[in-house]
């Protein structure tokens, strides 16, 4: 039966009405207010992992700073889409951020045939943490004790050999992806929902070996229970300094830097973004910070919005670049 002309226009004034109510809308709160309430921070990786370890180390520093509480909220999976997503999604007022990365908000545009948000528009730059690179670990049982000998087993045996990442699109996920191609190997990735997984199956030899970050990385390294054989920078880590580059190791032209940066939903007042971006800022450059970041194979930014922002769309455009070129596929 037709629905009634008389009755459409009252009808769509609802539905308007309802949709406006639906939205998020920043509060109009003034900076030297902000905040009144407990921060939400978003990581949108498993616990334990490298977002994850350093969102509670500048959160807890910044609950200190703002004399409010800020929760770390873990909301894992689809290479960090999901966690950002609801970021994306939330009031753009500044009780919601989230812990970004280089797969979050550059990676995975690239990769992942349908995204959820856009990991520029969507969001507000707030400050960059820092930069790190990732180290190729194996099991300390493992009997490759080189990338030579990665390289010579997995050409012996064709997709025998499995890469643990933290999830797809990561900088795990494309170290490995990236070396594969330059090394002409086959290799079967097994994806997890965060980089203490990833870390957990290599550990109990469910996988061959991670391009795991150096913050999750070194401290299982100096345990002894991984055996390092390459790092991803341009250079060698300060606290691997006896461990070879990925270009040492001999595939020259290999680098990949991972970052984690903080971001706000797209239109949080810019007075309040500032503020946060003033306040992280110092935070990092505090000589104890800088000292714990350097002591996980950080290297320490505390760059601001404009700076980051810029950072981040060449990121995006590199990425999708790279993965063009590698040709490099979710499955």
């Amino acid at each position: 039966m037709p629905f009634p002309h008389r009755m459409m226009r009252p009808l769509l004034a609802a539905v308007c009405l309802g949709c406006m109510a639906s939205a998020p809308v920043a509060r109009a709160e003034p900076a030297d207010k902000y905040p009144t309430k407990p921060i939400n921070y978003v990581v949108p990786f498993a616990a334990g992992g490298t977002t994850d370890l350093l969102g509670r180390l500048i959160g807890q520093r910044l609950s200190q700073v703002l004399g409010q509480s800020v929760v770390v909220e873990n909301r894992p999976g689809a290479g960090g889409n999901i966690g950002s997503d609801y970021v994306a999604k939330a009031a753009p007022d500044g009780y919601t951020l989230v812990g970004g990365t280089i797969s979050s908000h550059s990676i995975n545009v690239s990769l992942y045939p349908k995204m959820p948000y856009d990991p520029v528009r969507s969001f507000q730059p707030v400050a960059l943490i820092g930069t790190l690179p990732n180290v190729l670990v194996v099991n300390a049982s493992s009997p490759w004790k080189s990338v030579e000998d990665v390289i010579a087993a997995a050409k012996a045996k064709p997709g025998a050999i499995n890469f643990g990442s933290s999830g797809n699109g990561t900088s795990q996920h494309l170290s490995a992806e990236l070396f594969a191609n330059m090394a002409s190997l086959k290799l079967t990735h097994v994806p997890y929902k965060g980089s203490s997984q990833a870390v957990q199956a290599l550990l109990g030899n469910q996988v061959d070996l991670v391009f795991e970050n150096s913050v999750a990385a070194v401290p299982m390294i100096q345990s002894g229970k991984f055996r390092a054989l390459a790092t991803t920078g341009p250079k060698r880590s300060a606290e691997l300094p006896d461990v070879p580059t990925m270009a040492e190791a001999g595939l020259k032209g290999y680098e990949i830097v991972s970052w984690q940066a903080i971001f706000a939903p797209a239109n949080t007042p810019a007075p309040i973004v500032n503020k946060l971006a003033t306040e992280i800022g110092k935070i990092i450059r505090e000589p104890d910070m800088r000292a714990k970041l350097a002591a996980l194979g950080v290297e320490p930014s505390g760059a601001g919005p404009a700076e980051l922002g810029a950072f981040q769309k060449r990121e995006v455009a590199k990425w999708a670049e790279l993965i063009k070129v590698a040709n490099i596929r979710l499955e």
